[in-house]
């Protein structure tokens, strides 16, 4: 569907379906009043009278409209009696006419999608804040902005199910979501829902198709070059397409995971640290039982199963694979057969495993591989594909060890990305961390501030976000990050919250900065903590009175009178004490 290029399309639009009803109706009240006039009546002296052109467009303005009845300036005589009983079946005739065709115009579908464009861009060009504009609004795009809305963002979305765009009506989101049923490759919907607008912050292209998600990063590359995209992809080739198009961040779910499992066999702490640092904001997150090594079994050879073969490989641990089709991996050890079979599992090794992989493209087949491998060997390490966000209910009731759900993925990699864009680098240094030291940092951290998913944010050391603070790192002051990181409340306590990570120059990345590391003007820090805590630091530095007490524990005086009388009063000389 092509959007209208302007608001007066809908007008011509309609001109041209009620063309031919309009003209009919012209065309009968013309000939109706043509006839009128020439149909000779009687005065009320019995003399011949013919109607004027006004008087008998009069008479059958209201005539024809059904409004009434009335005979002027005299009564009529038969000829003209019986030249009306024919204007007024033509007119209603012609009148049927028009408004079948009218209601006709009004129930179609085109012009209903023209309204909605229209509707939907006059709101887009109404925002007047920071914007992310979301195309797909599946099980992905529906947590996207869930998440997007609790952290007051706002969002656009496009969708080419109507449903779904009728589902965002009853999220009862926070702020308004202007949505519109459109196909996303379409680069003139693209501009219609902002990606020109000079408030749109962001493209996320989130659908489960390729081909319209490169779409969208070509239109963005070309039409927007400075906004920043990030685009799902579920085959490589797509990828790098998107990335030689200058799409900032891909996220391919199955390699996500790939990358996730093996970190978890190489650094379990680091696996366990970026969970709970990327989970969504009011869960809580419980320690997981870790993947061991040893021998595993896949089911499934497809996409997602070839990505767990190549995250096995990296890391050494031996894997035997059960698939329906034949051997297509002459590596690796396979059993051709169905993973729900407890022939397959055996041949597989099952008894002697210590995990298993159930990644078939269907959820009950996954479920069955889980319970039939848990029947055969209780200590199994289970790892659950979800295909469907749907299916929920079934996963959580089994249990598994681990559940892989591509939308959550996603969702939780965008979540860091948006919200955060210096958590991607600290993540990407974790998994290149030496293991004991990410053990001792998880365990640190969710010692001071619990399992609950942190709250994380990241803050730069400029005159726009932290004025106090960088005016006296320009007046040469030293202040470390122990100096502040205590309570604006009490400055005996420390706030809640622990700095992750200090981005300093291009060559200067510090992880879990030490307590006593002087800060500069210009760095960037990255902070998790409890709830409460970001507003509390954000006061510190913003504030001149709040970090005056956290450094010093004095208040300075408020206002230009106290400023002014404290003033005086350390010019004043001291008395002379006996």
């Amino acid at each position: 569907m092509t959007p209208l290029p302007r608001h007066q399309s809908i007008f011509f639009l309609v001109l041209r379906r009620m063309r031919m009803p309009l003209i009919l109706l012209i065309v009968i009240m013309a000939i109706s009043v043509l006839g009128l006039t020439l149909a000779p009546g009687v005065d009320a002296d019995g003399k011949v009278q013919h109607l004027s052109i006004f008087h008998a467009f009069y008479f059958i303005s209201y005539t024809a409209t059904t409004i009434g009845f009335g005979e002027i300036p005299y009564a009529f005589s038969d000829q003209q009696r019986l030249w009306v009983m024919i204007s007024i079946y033509l007119s209603v005739i012609g009148w049927a006419y028009t408004l079948g065709s009218l209601f006709s115009l009004l129930s179609d579908r085109n012009l209903q999608q023209a309204f909605a464009i229209q509707r939907f861009s006059r709101s887009v060009r109404r925002l007047r804040e920071p914007f992310y504009l979301v195309c797909g609004y599946g099980e992905t795009g529906r947590l996207v902005c869930d998440a997007l809305d609790r952290l007051r963002h706002r969002a656009v979305v496009i969708e080419l199910d109507e449903s779904r765009v009728g589902e965002i009506e009853l999220q009862g989101y926070v702020a308004d979501v202007p949505a519109i049923a459109a196909d996303v490759r379409n680069p003139e919907t693209l501009k219609f829902a902002g990606l020109t607008h000079p408030q749109c912050v962001g493209v996320i292209a989130l659908t489960n198709d390729d081909e319209s998600n490169l779409a969208v990063a070509i239109s963005a590359r070309l039409l927007a070059p400075k906004i920043p995209v990030l685009c799902r992809a579920q085959r490589a080739e797509t990828a790098a397409t998107m990335t030689a198009f200058g799409t900032r961040h891909v996220i391919n779910p199955f390699q996500e995971f790939a990358e996730t499992l093996a970190l978890a066999l190489h650094a379990p702490a680091a696996w366990q640290l970026t969970h709970w640092l990327t989970g969504l904001p009011g869960t809580t997150v419980e320690r997981y039982r870790n993947p061991p090594r040893g021998h595993w079994i896949l089911c499934g050879h497809g996409r997602f199963g070839q990505q767990m073969v190549s995250a096995m490989d990296a890391e050494a641990v031996p894997v035997t694979i059960i698939d329906r089709d034949l051997p297509d991996d002459l590596e690796h050890r396979w059993v051709h057969g169905e993973g729900t079979s407890p022939d397959a599992l055996h041949q597989a090794g099952v008894l002697a495993a210590v995990g298993i992989i159930a990644a078939t493209r269907s959820d009950i087949d996954n479920l069955s591989i889980a319970v039939a491998a848990r029947e055969l060997n209780d200590s199994l390490f289970v790892i659950l594909r979800q295909n469907h966000y749907a299916n929920r209910a079934l996963f959580e009731a089994y249990d598994a060890d681990t559940t892989v759900v591509p939308s959550e993925i996603i969702g939780h990699e965008c979540l860091a990305i948006l919200s955060t864009p210096l958590l991607v680098p600290f993540l990407n240094m974790l998994r290149r961390t030496d293991p004991a030291w990410c053990t001792g940092l998880f365990e640190h951290l969710t010692d001071r501030l619990g399992w609950d998913v942190p709250e994380v944010w990241s803050v730069r050391i400029n005159l726009a976000t932290a004025p106090a603070l960088y005016r006296r790192l320009m007046r040469g002051e030293t202040v470390t990050l122990a100096m502040l990181l205590r309570s604006p409340q009490d400055r005996a306590e420390r706030l809640e919250c622990e700095v992750l990570y200090l981005d300093r120059d291009a060559d200067d990345h510090r992880m879990a900065p030490d307590a006593d590391t002087a800060l500069r003007a210009g760095d960037e820090i990255l902070l998790a903590g409890k709830p409460g805590s970001r507003n509390g630091f954000a006061l510190t530095i913003a504030n001149e009175h709040t970090l005056n007490y956290v450094l010093a524990g004095t208040d300075l005086p408020g206002g230009w009178i106290w400023e002014r009388m404290a003033g005086s009063r350390k010019a004043a000389p001291r008395p002379n004490l006996p």
